[in-house]
């Protein structure tokens, strides 16, 4: 049945001729379901408290086999618990674990679907605890294009090693686990016991509690997360790991453990860059507020793929690239800039739906050019912005007001057009102000060294944006993140009157000061709703935003 959404009807042949061919399309070319968007009714009738997930993972069959725990409390009434795994992944059996043993529950799986419905001994009602359990085994999906089309990546080292790793950021966790895969819901803590050949390490989440014996040839590494964690920023990274460990002194006065996980061929290449990873970490604390996983630990994993923002082991695969992997020229490690940067947007402070993914993405590329300032001053930050508008598509509104799944919504513009509407909120509130933004939706009821990690909308995002700046910001917003066509200026003068005239806003009232050369001197022109005007010389030479200050369609500007 599975084959049959790889293979047309008129394609399909007897499964016994075609087994290899059809577990091959199953873990490859199958799409995975979306993660996200309108949150099934018998889902948002719980809140997930804890996972516990055990998995074994065996490298020569390129399979896996494990069991999670869900604890969650329940809101609504609820008669069937459901969960989200991918159907390539079998569910063995499934049970409620009580006082009285395990009672084993009877499963249902939609077919062409990944929800798992168990169904209950009895009706949940509101206020009530529940411990569901689910053993599962298979093989699960090959990432096509880790990280952003993912699943298991199975490669080897140099010396021929397993090396292993896992991404789902769009596709969702339950590529590889059972799961509510949505991200409006965070379990409080989880434990992670991951079982490998016993030549290897797994390196994931949190606090490493220990590392015991599990068969003859086996060992398993026991991890325990201590803070709330998004779903796909679960991670397993297998290779036989050198760990290297330190301590960073963090701004709120405490010891950071930090271990970098690198392949013993790389290990003196990973000492080298720990330093300019660390002095990441304290410019994105100087900027945003303290290191948010501080009980936990800031974990860096040598990958096969290019990188992601798991929380506490970000995946790094950037051949240690120390002036770039991104793109540009960034004089920097901007690969491992990035990921470190969502530890603060993305992990510590992510979105509750999709629809706000901007959030994560915006801000963590915009955090760039603030760090190539501080590094080259004006001229690195403006040939950072300049990349972000050399990459930026267009045409694409980068939020939604409704539910959104992940590949709705992901695209490069919610990176690099996201990343410029803060650049031009900059231009109209000043960079100190754009700043506090950052800093004071970061630490949201706490203070900056303590902050507050959890579900965020685009519209806290603008009423934290109008608190610190003193501004009305709601047109900005409508029409930089809501609209899909840019903003245009349209330019008339008259004898020495320039008047000026933002269009294509959509009616929504839109006053984004226009920065204005005048024989070469820089005004800046306030716009009162949508127009302005200014007073020139006759025959002054008048350009509108030379140095693209502001986010605006210049194919559509009118010139004199």
């Amino acid at each position: 049945m599975e084959a049959g959404r790889c293979m047309s009807a008129g394609t399909r042949m007897g499964l016994a001729l075609l087994a290899l061919l059809v577990t091959s399309l199953l873990t490859t070319s199958c799409a995975a379901q979306d993660s996200g968007g309108e949150l099934l009714q018998q889902q948002a009738a719980y809140d997930v408290t804890y996972y516990d997930l055990q998995v074994e993972v065996q490298p020569s069959e390129r399979a896996i086999a494990g069991t999670l725990v869900a604890h969650a409390v329940v809101k609504s009434p609820l008669e069937a618990f459901v969960l989200n795994l991918d159907y390539r992944l079998q569910v063995e059996r499934a049970w409620v674990p009580s006082m009285s043993g395990e009672e084993e529950r009877p499963v249902t799986r939609t077919d062409n679907d990944n929800q798992v419905w168990i169904d209950l001994p009895k009706m949940a009602r509101p206020g009530d605890t529940l411990r569901v359990a689910v053993q599962y085994a298979g093989s699960p999906r090959n990432a096509p294009n880790p990280p952003w089309n993912g699943g298991f990546t199975w490669a080897e080292t140099p010396t021929g090693a397993p090396w292993i790793a896992t991404s789902c950021q769009t596709a969702g966790a339950d590529l590889w686990w059972p799961v509510k895969d949505h991200p409006s819901d965070e379990p409080d803590s989880m434990d992670i016991r991951v079982t490998v050949p016993d030549t290897l390490t797994a390196a994931s989440n949190g606090v490493l509690k220990g590392v015991q014996p599990a068969s003859a040839s086996t060992k398993t590494f026991h991890w325990q997360v201590s803070t709330p964690i998004n779903p796909y920023g679960v991670a397993l990274n297998i290779a036989p790991y050198t760990a290297i460990d330190t301590t960073y002194a963090s701004t709120s006065g405490t010891d950071v453990p930090v271990t970098f996980y690198a392949l013993p061929s790389d290990s003196a290449k990973a000492r080298s860059a720990l330093p300019q990873f660390l002095d990441h970490v304290r410019f994105l604390e100087e900027t945003l507020g303290a290191y948010p996983f501080r009980a936990d630990k800031y974990g860096i994993a040598q990958t096969p793929f290019k990188g992601m923002e798991h929380q506490t082991i970000i995946a790094y695969g950037n051949e240690f690239r120390l002036n770039g992997g991104l793109g540009y020229d960034a004089g920097f490690d901007a690969l491992h800039f990035h990921e470190l940067a969502h530890e603060w947007y993305g992990n510590c402070v992510t979105v509750g739906d999709w629809k706000d993914f901007w959030i994560h993405e915006g801000v963590a590329t915009y955090l760039e050019a603030l760090y190539a300032e501080t590094l080259r001053g004006g001229s690195g930050y403006r040939a950072v912005t300049s990349y972000f508008r050399q990459r930026m598509r267009g045409g694409q509104a980068i939020a939604r007001s409704e539910p959104t799944s992940a590949e709705d919504i992901y695209g490069t513009d919610i990176y690099f057009k996201g990343a410029l509407v803060l650049h031009t909120l900059r231009s109209v509130i000043g960079k100190d102000a754009l700043i506090d933004v950052l800093r004071t939706f970061m630490a949201g009821e706490a203070d900056a060294e303590s902050p507050t990690c959890r579900s965020v909308t685009t519209a806290e995002f603008v009423q934290t944006a109008e608190e610190v700046s003193g501004r009305q910001l709601d047109g900005f917003f409508s029409v930089y993140l809501y609209q899909e066509q840019l903003p245009a200026v349209a330019m008339n003068r008259s004898g020495n009157i320039v008047t000026l005239e933002w269009v294509q806003t959509g009616g929504a009232p839109f006053d984004v000061p226009v920065p204005v050369e005048v024989d070469g001197k820089m005004r800046r022109v306030e716009m009162d709703g949508r127009s302005g005007r200014l007073d020139v010389a006759s025959g002054a030479e008048v350009e509108i935003d030379p140095n693209r200050e502001v986010l605006m369609n210049a194919d559509a500007r009118s010139t004199p």
